[in-house]
């Protein structure tokens, strides 16, 4: 098989081609959308906005996701006969592990002390973006099966080919998981902390799920947070003004480097996505005496809200739970959204009633040697990471006398 970049790589039967492509413009927005839909009121495919030909090009167009970054773009176009787009997977040459949040350090570590190179890799993945979703884009039809096997497959021979040591998927859906498991690829779980709305009719109802003790916290912590004559906005559509994004860009600029040392996204990146996404954005604005002092930013699907970062200019006793937590939820039960996802890790989310929900990666280690030890690692990681799920399960703040909700 040959394989160039940004040539195609005929697989065995001649019934496709896999084509490596370097930017986000390597795709028309018809085709790419008809992989992924277009908005989250169209009916079919659900749609996930970190798939979206308007986020993942903006995170390019802004600088942001691009070789000086680290985030090189290697995106593979499986394509028929004549160029028909059957599927895609937005992939990305990686020169290091930031910005990921399935965390490999260990693994280049290990690899490098005993003489080998571990970057450069490929992450096919959302940059920045620890939420599950799509990574082997297909159309829903009844072949996306075998399209999903196409892209594995296609993936782990554009791995071997351009001499990278490994490819991973992350925060991957149960169909991709099962198809790079078949071509090979070696699975990780983790957790997230996940709200289900489970139709309730406001927030009160939700509490009236939860064990007294927690219900009376609860109350008392949002009581807490909007003290000092704090009110909070939810913004969106044409509220989106460039001036509410500079207010929104100093808090996040201020956690981010705390955080961080150097916040990922830049601010013609939010310039970006609040004019070709501000419908699919929340912003959970807290203001105080006439200005604004912290914020959240959201991304709306069709039955979910994304949790995404979050930023202040002053400290006030539980107020990220509030702009973050309650206000999701609370915006959730008003729009009948089913599921809000808050994000990486935090096991304090549990105690605000988000549930422990197993989130999948996939990695293909070329190296044998290094392939044997992560493969060891990770099933003892899987162990570990089950039976903390079945520990926090028996911790959740609901009544005992409630039956789970269906994830």
């Amino acid at each position: 098989m040959d394989s160039t970049r940004d040539g195609t790589e005929p697989h065995a039967d001649g019934d496709f081609a896999i084509r490596v492509v370097d930017s986000m413009g390597g795709f028309a927005r018809a085709e790419w959308e008809s992989l992924t839909g277009t908005s989250r009121n169209e009916s079919g495919n659900p749609y996930n906005p970190f798939i979206s030909y308007e986020f993942l090009s903006s995170l390019e167009e802004s600088g942001c996701a691009v070789r000086r970054s680290g985030w090189m773009g290697h995106h593979l176009r499986l394509e028929a006969p004549g160029g028909r787009l059957l599927g895609a997977v937005p992939c990305y040459v990686k020169s290091h592990s930031q910005g990921e949040y399935v965390f490999d350090h260990g693994w280049a570590d290990a690899f490098e002390r005993a003489g080998g190179r571990y970057y450069p890799k490929l992450q096919a993945s959302v940059p920045f973006t620890p939420a599950t979703g799509p990574r082997l884009l297909a159309h829903r039809v009844a072949d996306a099966d075998n399209v999903r096997a196409a892209l594995a497959s296609g993936l782990k021979l554009v791995t071997d080919k351009i001499g990278v040591s490994s490819a991973h998927v992350t925060f991957a859906t149960e169909d991709d998981v099962a198809a790079l498991e078949a071509a090979g690829f070696l699975t990780r779980t983790d957790q997230q902390f996940h709200f289900f709305n489970e139709n309730y009719s406001s927030y009160d109802d939700f509490l009236a799920t939860l064990a007294s003790r927690k219900r009376k916290a609860l109350k008392k912590e949002r009581r807490e947070a909007l003290a000092h004559g704090i009110e909070i906005d939810w913004l969106t559509g044409s509220d989106l003004t460039e001036r509410v994004w500079d207010d929104f860009f100093a808090f996040y600029m201020d956690t981010g480097s705390r955080k961080w040392g150097r916040p990922y996204l830049n601010r013609t990146f939010f310039s970006l996505i609040g004019e070709r996404m501000r419908d699919d954005i929340l912003l959970v604005m807290a203001r105080r005496n006439g200005r604004y002092i912290a914020g959240a930013i959201n991304f709306i699907g069709s039955d979910t809200l994304f949790g995404r970062n979050w930023g202040c200019i002053e400290d006030h006793p539980y107020l990220h739970f509030e702009v973050c937590y309650h206000q999701a939820i609370d915006f959730a039960i008003a729009n009948k959204l089913r599921v809000v996802e808050a994000g990486a890790q935090g096991e304090h989310k549990l105690a605000r009633g988000y549930r422990p929900v197993t989130t999948r990666s996939a990695h293909y280690i070329v190296h044998a040697g290094l392939r044997n030890a992560v493969a060891g690692y990770l099933e003892r990681e899987r162990e570990e990471v089950e039976q903390i799920g079945e520990y926090l399960d028996e911790h959740s703040p609901f009544r005992k006398d409630l039956a789970e909700p269906d994830s």
